[in-house]
């Protein structure tokens, strides 16, 4: 069967918009993550880390004061906010790898993860 040229095409931009989902839609472990209860499992060395370089890079811009309010009007909307992150994945490319900044989404689901940033940049911010 012959296909014209617009009928590739349109398929071909369907194909590549279900690709494109795959990275903004909640996957099954991440909603299941997102109505989980609050667990206390500590975070990696990796993992804080990588906050540490969030925070540096805030109080680096002189941010400090607006990233924090941000950050506290987002703690009873966290999983929303992780959701935002991936929505602006593309644009926060230039900061981290694309690896760390799934990582750092999939971190700031948590509440405790917002705490330990804002924390951490209070502190930086004295220093």
């Amino acid at each position: 069967m012959l296909t014209s040229p617009l009928v590739s095409w349109i398929l071909q931009g369907l194909k590549g918009a279900r690709e494109g989902l795959r990275h903004v839609m909640p996957s099954a472990d991440s909603l299941r993550r997102a109505f989980a209860l609050e667990g206390t499992e500590g975070l990696t060395q990796e993992e804080l880390a990588l906050l540490e370089r969030l925070a540096k890079a805030v109080v680096r811009r002189r941010m400090a004061t607006p990233a924090i309010m941000f950050l506290e009007s987002l703690i009873p909307l966290s999983y929303i906010g992780s959701q935002v992150m991936h929505f602006l994945r593309p644009f926060m490319t230039f900061l981290f790898s694309q690896e760390e900044y799934d990582r750092l989404s999939h971190l700031l689901e948590r509440r405790s993860t917002l705490e330990r940033l804002i924390e951490t940049i209070k502190r930086l911010e004295k220093e």
